[in-house]
C-alpha cells in the first residue's frame, strides 16, 4: 500500500500537507487510499479488456502435476525475478494441448496485475489483421510498443512473405524495449517451414537476445475432460 507521501504525489495535490491537522490528514489518507484502489481496479479491468485474453488464466490455476516434465521451477524462477523491468524473450515449445497458451496468458495476466500493458494474439489473428490493415506501419508500431506481447500458436499458419516480414519487424522493434512471448509447436530448427530460412534465422536471432526457451512435454490437458 502506498504511503501518504506517495499518494500525495500520485494525486498531484498542491496543498501543504504539513499545514493540515493530523485528524484531517487521517481522513484524507483513507479517502486517497480508497480512491487509488478504485482507479487501479478500473485500470486493470481496462488492460484486461484490451489484452485480447478471452479468459483470465493464472499460474496458480495450472495443473503442474499432470505433466511433470514441464519446467515449473525455471518458469517460476523467471516470474519471481523482476522480469518486467528488463525486457526479455520467452519461447515456449511443445505439442498441442500441453499448456503453452495457458502459461503464456498467465504471464500476460501477471504483467497486467502489476500495472503493465500486455496483449496476446494468435499468429492467425495477427496475419488476418495485417491483411486487412489500412496502415500496416501503424499496426506494426502498435504491437512493437506494447510492454508485453504474446504471439500465440506460431506454426499453425503459413504467413505470406509480406506478413512474415511484418512479424519480423514487430519482433525486431521490440528488442530491448518490451518482452515478447512466443508459443509454438515447432522446434527452432523447423521454423523454416513457416518462414523462409533468412526470416526464420533473423527472428530466432532477435528472440535469442535475453531469450528463455522452454520445452513442454507430456499429454494433452484436453484429454482430461
Amino acid at each position: 500500500m502506498m504511503t501518504l507521501s506517495e499518494l500525495w504525489k500520485q494525486f498531484k495535490l498542491l496543498t501543504d500537507r504539513d499545514a493540515l491537522p493530523k485528524e484531517s490528514l487521517a481522513v484524507i489518507e483513507r479517502f486517497l487510499k480508497t480512491e487509488y484502489q478504485i482507479r487501479e481496479k478500473r485500470r486493470i479491468e481496462h488492460l484486461l479488456k484490451m489484452s485480447g485474453i478471452k479468459r483470465v488464466k493464472r499460474l496458480e490455476d495450472f495443473d503442474w502435476s499432470f505433466n511433470p516434465k514441464i519446467p515449473r521451477e525455471k518458469i517460476m524462477e523467471l516470474i519471481n525475478t523482476d522480469w518486467l523491468q528488463k525486457p526479455c524473450n520467452i519461447v515456449i515449445i511443445g505439442p498441442t494441448g500441453v499448456g503453452k497458451s495457458h502459461i503464456a496468458d498467465a504471464l500476460c495476466v501477471d504483467a497486467i496485475m502489476k500495472g503493465h500493458q500486455a496483449v496476446s494474439i494468435t499468429i492467425f489473428d495477427l496475419t488476418a489483421k495485417l491483411s486487412k490493415a489500412r496502415s500496416i506501419y501503424g499496426l506494426i508500431d502498435y504491437y512493437a510498443r506494447v510492454k508485453v506481447l504474446c504471439l500465440d500458436e506460431m506454426g499453425y499458419v503459413f504467413p505470406t512473405k509480406e506478413q512474415a516480414d511484418c512479424i519480423f519487424q514487430i519482433i525486431s522493434k521490440r528488442v530491448e524495449i518490451g518482452t515478447t512471448i512466443v508459443t509454438t509447436n515447432l522446434v527452432p530448427s523447423q521454423w523454416g517451414k513457416i518462414f523462409d530460412s533468412v526470416t526464420a534465422s533473423a527472428i530466432l536471432d532477435r528472440l535469442s537476445l535475453n531469450g528463455n526457451f522452454f520445452t513442454f512435454e507430456g499429454r494433452s490437458y484436453r484429454s482430461k475432460r
